[in-house]
């Protein structure tokens, strides 16, 4: 009997191999890169210090003072968490689920991506009566990072911009659907009062900063918080073990 070519187990064969392809390219394009920087005389690109960083993560220990919690935060109790403390600041990385026909546009995504309705379904309300709330958003997630601000009862009142760069301080520019993407942004939302130990105008809006790890963000990020809401109640959730960080509470299912 004919196997359906355009049955869902087909087409994801068809994806693997496909994905195999780009791999074994990415690599011959990477090795290329880094011969031509030797000839050239030039430093090893981002990439390759990504891969050390990541091999480097296997001996990974935790900040003395940080609190990780590896769960996945879907089934996560966090009703408990919210009765024995209230957040001043929550920060976000949301592994979006992206629509596109071609989503990662050659570039392999290594973690799991999750629907809009998960990720609007987490209690954020009960976790922070006011205070911050810092999201990642990438570009046509921006409605929807709006909409869950407004769901969950904050206000937008800025975002933060990272401008992504190489080892040799070029601009680190990668894969996008119309222009070359070169930067991420970080949304703020507010709500209820401001914490009592909140300090105005302390940082910039704009962080320049090494391209590191997959999905990892910049550490500038943190001390802004930090600086922003100094002595407070911090919560990462879909946090890394790279992120890790004192006086941090973090969730996720990677740490």
């Amino acid at each position: 009997m004919d196997v359906d070519s355009s049955s869902p187990a087909v087409v994801l064969q068809a994806l693997r191999q496909r994905e195999q392809k780009i791999r074994s390219r990415i690599l011959v394009l990477e090795q290329e890169i880094s011969d031509l920087e030797k000839r050239c005389g030039v430093e090893g690109s981002g990439d390759a210090a990504n891969k050390v960083t990541e091999a480097d993560l296997e001996e990974f220990k935790a900040p003395e003072w940080s609190v990780p919690i590896r769960a996945n935060v879907m089934n996560f109790d966090w009703e408990k968490l919210a009765q024995a403390c209230q957040f001043d600041v929550i920060l976000m990385d949301p592994p979006w689920q992206l629509a596109s026909q071609a989503p990662t546009r050659g570039v392999a995504i290594a973690y799991q991506q999750l629907p809009d309705v998960c990720i609007e379904s987490l209690p954020i309300d009960l976790l922070q009566t006011s205070g911050f709330i810092f999201i990642w958003v990438i570009n046509n997630k921006y409605t929807k990072a709006f909409q869950l601000m407004k769901q969950w009862g904050y206000k937008y009142v800025d975002d933060i911009a990272w401008v992504k760069q190489t080892v040799n301080r070029r601009m680190a520019k990668g894969h996008g659907y119309y222009l070359q993407h070169a930067k991420e942004t970080c949304l703020v939302g507010k709500k209820g009062p401001d914490p009592p130990n909140l300090r105005r105008s302390v940082a910039s809006d704009v962080i320049f900063s090494e391209r590191r790890g997959q999905s990892q963000k910049p550490e500038e990020l943190y001390e802004i918080i930090e600086q922003l809401v100094p002595g407070g109640r911090y919560l990462e959730i879909f946090g890394r073990k790279n992120n890790l960080r004192d006086y941090w509470v973090t969730v996720g299912n990677e740490l």
